[in-house]
């Protein structure tokens, strides 16, 4: 065994031997430092006068992921650590103030966005507990629910959406009838649809799978592949759910979006095999929506697909089945990596996405896994003001070891962000 081989990857320096190509972590909480992540590979002198400026005796370094040797450090000469100078006026102390200032208010909006859909949530269990013994307060809980999302998504500059995956037993279509509302109503709005559109389309999207109450539960949770005639009956969902939705006095809209929201333009669909311009505008968006979720959230979690994953089937090789437009703006919307995708930056730092950025898709906001910060104060990094940072590739869930999987909580919290503003502008 060589010298060089025989010495650990990780080491300790002085501040004195910092120098261009170093890969440093600093062992300080992450608002003690100016820096954007804790782990960085230097790339100026600047950064090296804010290290050892910093106050340390010694600094960690990694010899795989630098560039070259620590500078040696003169025999007989004692390492001391460079006096701590005052901040104050530092630029790269007040950026990283103000990035702390942007973290605070993007963790409230998420803690907040967190509560709302869990009342959400509720909101949709008690309409579907409703449904046939109370079918009059059933649906008017279903409108004021529709009313609050659109009055949310038609004051507020972005739309702030939450799609959870972890669902309690037996409670999955819940949630899922609450992500295809929220989705096709923002995509309803990115399409420029009138408030009224938006709102139909959220009554024909909250009930679009309620005729699957009338079919056995073997059928709808199984997990084999379906025989013909459990197949057969499965698609009978579109039509009970419009008998279902008459009783509840529905919109004539939204009694066309449950028939035809499993129609495909291609004419692949069912149950009328209709195609392109016979199908309701408003259903082939929440067909789009529909698909989207369930390949995300299929009842065999085994097979379920990433965000990015679904959005790049839907866009590779689905294109045919849905409308042109709405797909155009719904990929969009989401992003190249839609939120909620696990992804490992160039810097190896593992994240997770939660806000699409319209302008510079391939530079979303992604929360960091840094386990020096506790995760209820976890990093989100706006990739876009970190040229040097970029995604390398995305990860399944399951790919995650078990403590970076519970501190990004990936299939517990994710909180999308669509700035409505910024995603207009864009081309």
């Amino acid at each position: 065994m060589t010298a060089k081989t025989a010495i650990t990857e990780e080491t300790f320096i002085s501040p004195a031997q910092l120098c261009v190509g170093l890969h440093v972590h600093l062992d300080l909480p992450w608002t003690e430092h100016p820096f954007t992540f804790s782990s960085f590979k230097i790339k100026s002198l600047e950064q090296i006068v804010a290290l050892q400026s910093l106050g340390l005796t010694r600094i960690r370094y990694n010899r795989s992921k630098s560039d070259g040797e620590p500078l040696a450090v003169p025999k007989g000469v004692p390492a001391e650590p460079a006096t701590p100078v005052s901040h104050e006026d530092d630029p790269l102390y007040q950026a990283k103030r103000a990035r702390v200032e942007r973290l605070l208010a993007q963790q409230s909006r998420v803690a907040k966005c967190e509560r709302e859909f869990l009342s959400s949530a509720r909101a949709v269990k008690s309409i579907n507990q409703n449904l046939f013994a109370k079918p009059d307060e059933a649906r008017q809980e279903a409108e004021w629910l529709v009313q609050s999302i659109a009055s949310s998504m038609l004051t507020e500059s972005d739309i702030a959406i939450n799609l959870m995956k972890d669902k309690p037993g037996g409670e999955d279509v819940y949630f899922h009838s609450l992500n295809v509302t929220l989705l096709s109503m923002m995509l309803a709005k990115e399409l420029k649809a009138p408030p009224e559109a938006i709102r139909l389309i959220g009554m024909g999207a909250m009930f679009h799978d309620v005729g699957k109450l009338d079919i056995p539960d073997r059928i709808v949770r199984k997990t084999e592949p379906l025989t013909k005639p459990e197949l057969s009956l499965l698609q009978q969902h579109c039509a009970y759910g419009v008998e279902t939705g008459r009783k509840l006095s529905l919109p004539n809209e939204a009694l066309t979006v449950i028939a035809q929201h499993h129609e495909y333009s291609d004419g692949t669909g069912y149950p009328k095999g209709l195609k392109g311009s016979d199908i309701f505008l408003l259903a082939r968006v929440v067909a789009i929506v529909n698909c989207y979720d369930n390949l995300c959230n299929p009842v065999k979690q085994s097979a379920a697909l990433t965000p990015h994953q679904a959005l790049s089937l839907m866009y590779a090789q689905q294109r045919a089945k849905f409308d042109t437009a709405a797909l155009t703006t719904f990929v969009r919307c989401m992003g190249i990596y839609p939120p909620g995708t696990v992804v490992v930056l160039s810097n190896e730092s593992i994240g997770m996405v939660v806000s699409v950025n319209s302008t510079v898709p391939l530079k979303p906001t992604v929360l960091i896994y840094d386990p020096a910060v506790p995760r209820e104060r976890a990093i989100l990094v706006e990739l876009e003001s970190e040229p040097e940072v970029s995604i390398s590739r995305a990860l399944k869930p399951e790919q995650l070891p078990k403590p970076v999987y519970d501190y990004l909580a990936p299939r517990r919290r994710l909180t999308y962000y669509f700035d409505s503003e910024s995603s207009a502008a864009a081309p």
